[in-house]
């Protein structure tokens, strides 16, 4: 038991970075649902579109996600061993990188977007109910797209800033800019103090708003405090990253960066094969992955918690240090999911009664949200073996655990089982979640095998 529980100064310094990404994220979510829920109350249909649409860009956001973590491997590393010209140089590699992938999502989703979203419209609802959807989800996008530029810059400077340990400045201004979004949302759409009532629009627009505040509040932050955080100074000067290092980040964030765009590909392609089941399935799936997400917050923090933690002794070269942390981090991880999946268990019944939606929609929410809950400590698991992986630079391994398995297991079984059997959908979806065990086992072995101990920036 030693080795899986630490004493009160581990748990203390692994709070002091979890906690502000926990409260970040989870005011995050929480006001994602309550966007959600206005949303809901314009109309099933509205947030049916809003859900897929947000679906698409969540592909987006983890491609994001993927190059920030790809060289973040690196920036942790270098500020383990002290060199700030190591992160000033990932630092450039993510401006520059998520800058291009930013131009092809808006071209994508600009052009391609009407097509995308009718993938996901099929199945019980009749065409009217269908083409509502289609059209208040193209309207939603093209707002969405606007907020595609801060977000990938502001990302680019909130990794940065916590692999330097510094995870209050982007918790704060998270606050901020979700006060602005529920503000907004709630004034856009219902048209309240003199404004228009723009519906699903509205929504988009005080996302939009919201995102750019807290780019704002980062960039400017950032480069008011130099001397604190040195990577700033001059960064951009120039645009020179050291080419061993561009061939470095590429070797070991390439298949990260690809890993990522798979997985959240994979997450809308499971998401289109329970569409067949119909609008319904849709929103039910809408509503518990929302609250699912509030609750989430927790073993997602500690996953961050790992790769800023681990990354920083593996550069400083403090292997079985870097191990014996990682151990009591994973059970940590695992045990706050057990209660935090128990409490969502509980609570399954409230949540979807606070929507306007129909009696059909709630119930198949409650046993989506149920479903979820008994999942949660696995998932815990899945994401620290992940993020232990990747601390060590073990990305292809991590692409095998994570993509990989994506489309060569769980999305054939899902495509099987919704399009050539007559199976419902609730018990079609604790059949795919419950595939993923098979993955605890691999990252099981993986983790304890050690293979991940490695210093890649000396």
């Amino acid at each position: 038991m030693k080795k899986l529980i630490g004493n009160k100064a581990f748990y203390r310094m692994v709070l002091t970075i979890a906690i502000p990404i926990m409260v970040q994220n989870g005011i995050t979510n929480f006001v994602s649902l309550l966007d959600n829920i206005m949303v809901g109350m314009v109309g099933t249909e509205q947030m049916s579109g809003v859900a897929i649409v947000n679906q698409l860009m969540f592909v987006f956001n983890i491609s994001v996600f993927g190059i920030i973590s790809g060289a973040g491997i690196f920036g942790a590393q270098f500020y383990g061993c002290g060199k700030h010209d190591g992160v000033r140089h990932t630092f450039r590699f993510k401006i520059i990188f998520c800058g291009l992938l930013t131009l092809a999502a808006v071209a994508v989703f600009f052009f391609f977007g009407e097509d995308m979203i009718a993938m996901y419209l099929h199945g019980d609802g009749n065409d009217a109910e269908l083409a509502t959807a289609l059209h208040h989800g193209r309207q939603y996008m093209l707002v969405m797209i606007v907020g595609t530029i801060p977000f990938a810059l502001e990302q680019a400077y909130v990794s940065t800033l916590r692999e330097c340990g510094e995870t209050v400045v982007p918790m704060k201004a998270g606050i901020v800019a979700v006060l602005v979004n529920l503000v907004f949302n709630y004034i856009l759409i219902f048209g309240k103090l003199g404004a228009p009532a723009l519906g699903v629009v509205g929504a988009g627009v005080a996302t939009v708003m919201a995102r750019c505040v807290e780019a704002a509040i980062i960039v400017i932050w950032t480069h008011r405090n130099e001397r604190k955080h040195p990577f700033i100074s001059g960064a951009y000067q120039s645009f020179y990253i050291p080419s061993g290092l561009v061939g470095k980040i590429l070797v070991k964030g390439t298949p990260l960066i690809v890993n990522e765009a798979l997985w959240a590909a994979g997450v809308a392609t499971l998401m289109q094969c329970y569409s067949v089941r119909g609008l319904t399935a849709v929103a039910g799936l809408n509503i518990s992955s929302t609250i699912g997400n509030v609750f989430n917050v927790v073993y997602l923090a500690l996953g961050s918690a790992v790769s800023i933690i681990v990354g920083q002794l593996l550069g400083a070269g403090k292997m079985e240090e870097a191990k014996d942390t990682d151990t009591k981090l994973i059970a940590f991880s695992v045990g706050s999911c057990v209660i935090m999946g128990g409490l969502l268990a509980i609570t399954a019944p409230l949540f979807p009664m606070i929507y306007n939606t129909s009696d059909e929609v709630r119930s198949l929410a409650v046993w989506f949200i149920r479903i979820l809950a008994l999942c949660m400590p696995m998932n815990a698991f899945m994401n620290v073996a992940y993020f232990t992986l990747r601390s060590g630079g073990k990305t292809v391994i991590t692409f095998l655990f994570d993509s990989v398995f994506m489309w060569v297991v769980s999305i054939p079984v899902a495509y099987t089982l919704s399009r050539y059997t007559s199976i419902p959908i609730v018990p079609l979806y604790f059949m795919c979640q419950m595939v993923e065990i098979i993955k605890c086992i691999v990252g099981f072995v993986l983790v304890k095998k050690g293979v991940w101990i490695h210093n890649i920036v000396t």
